[in-house]
């Protein structure tokens, strides 16, 4: 009988470790607990979504519900319906009443993912409901109040599409707010060990596995990879590695070939290693050795080559 998978659960991103993110996440809180619109850019998988249930659960709406859109999988006949709602009988096969999304995010948040995919006919109609809160569901004739907060994604700039004419522009001047892009992977290196843990604990616990361990040189070659999917692309796999190397090491001949062989064009700190002089001799020694491996994509021999030391001794040095 094959294993009964658990229900995937949302967990947001650990602590990260990153500047970049550090700073992120600072403004982050700042903007959250005020009542205004904000909007996710970034790269497809950079965690806009995540970001934007961060959000959410650092609002003063955090007790209501956070309620997701993405605008580029509804197809446009049934948007209308997935947003308002529909009637019983509004049209062939409305045989009950339906719940739109802006009813379910009352008292909470409203996230409009790939909000540029939106039809133009509807972005009419959100734009009056933002004017006045008060909509009517498909085919119904009472307005209905609801209070959300409106947080939105995209991957293209929204004022691009407005010069494009494929976005309304009072729709835009309505919900321009605060814009704040999430940094690629790319350039938050220090945050993928933390995001290998918190992958490895959510996705074993998913698929009812002992987890496995990364060893260093493996951990190396994945700080080392450009990520062009992202998040996304790390939490899959992770995920496949959860599966096959169940309990056991993961080594760099177990990554995915586009990890384990495409040459890196930069290491996790680029040219250079920022030596802080507050740690433990052991430590700075474990930040050197670490980069040295990153930036030889795993390869020991080219490593110990690098730092002037033996195969042995750079082995023994990373058995820890």
């Amino acid at each position: 009988m094959p294993k009964r998978l658990r229900q995937p659960s949302v967990v947001l991103e650990p602590a990260m470790a990153s500047p970049v993110m550090k700073s992120f996440d600072r403004f982050l809180r700042a903007v959250a607990v005020k009542e205004v619109t904000v909007t996710f850019s970034g790269e497809s998988g950079s965690g806009k979504e995540v970001m934007a249930r961060r959000l959410h659960e650092m609002s003063p709406r955090r007790g209501g519900p956070f309620v997701p859109i993405n605008c580029a999988a509804i197809p446009e006949a049934l948007f209308e319906s997935e947003l308002f709602g529909h009637e019983r009988g509004a049209f062939t096969g409305a045989n009950e009443r339906s719940t739109g999304k802006i009813e379910m995010a009352n008292a909470g948040t409203l996230f409009l993912d790939e909000i540029a995919e939106m039809p133009v006919t509807l972005q009419a109609k959100l734009l009056r409901f933002l004017e006045t809160r008060r909509y009517m569901r498909v085919g119904g004739a009472k307005k209905i109040q609801a209070d959300v907060r409106l947080v939105l994604a995209t991957l293209r700039p929204l004022e691009q599409e407005v010069r494009a004419g494929r976005f309304r522009a009072d729709l835009y001047y309505r919900i321009q707010g605060i814009v704040l892009e999430v940094p690629p992977l790319r350039e938050r290196r220090r945050d993928i060990p933390a995001l290998l843990d918190a992958f490895i604990a959510q996705l074993s616990a998913i698929h009812d596995v002992v987890p496995p361990t990364f060893v260093r040189s493996t951990r190396a070659a994945m700080i080392s990879h450009d990520w062009p999917g992202n998040v996304r692309e790390l939490r899959n796999v992770v995920e496949l590695l959860c599966i096959l190397r169940e309990g056991k090491d993961i080594r760099v001949q177990d990554l995915p070939p586009a990890i384990r062989q495409r040459p890196s064009e930069r290491s996790p700190a680029g040219d250079t290693l920022t030596v802080p002089i507050d740690r433990p001799l052991d430590e700075i020694v474990d930040l050197v050795v670490d980069a040295a491996i990153a930036a030889e994509r795993g390869n020991l021999t080219r490593t110990a080559r690098r730092l002037g030391v033996s195969v042995r001794t750079l082995q023994r040095r990373t058995k820890h």
